[in-house]
């Protein structure tokens, strides 16, 4: 991140850039993976059963559209311990499931407030904080 900064400074030295992180959530011990690329037809249970071969899940969200109940194509499961979503992760990421390629991540917390790393162009095109 810092060599990328200072080459964007190099660039365009007028440029201010603000950088913000988020600590990692301590209380978040449970392993949670990011499942994406889901087909709109797959529940709760199919999820759930596609990842219990490689350890005990102890739970499966899926989130759904509010307006029309439709999945939204995504979800997270969450596992027992990390080496069982470890291996859950390596075995399924890019299989398909009911047709769909899955990809699939360790899950990060939401950090709401957070501001993101943008730079902020003024109307004549000059860089802003």
């Amino acid at each position: 991140m810092t060599f990328f900064l200072s080459i964007l400074r190099l660039a365009r030295p007028s440029l201010q850039v603000r950088c913000y992180c988020a600590t990692p959530n301590p209380s978040s011990s449970t392993p949670r993976l990011f499942v994406g690329g889901l087909s709109w037809s797959v529940d709760e249970r199919s999820l759930k059963d596609a990842f219990s071969t490689f350890g005990q899940v102890t739970e499966v969200r899926i989130l759904y559209d509010k307006d029309t109940g439709r999945s939204r194509g995504f979800g997270f499961v969450y596992f027992s311990n990390s080496d069982e979503a470890q291996s859950a992760k390596d075995a399924m990421d890019g299989k398909a499931l009911l047709g769909r390629p899955l990809r699939i991540s360790y899950a990060i917390d939401k950090v709401r407030g957070g501001p993101v790393v943008v730079p902020r162009l003024s109307s004549e095109g000059e860089a802003t904080s």
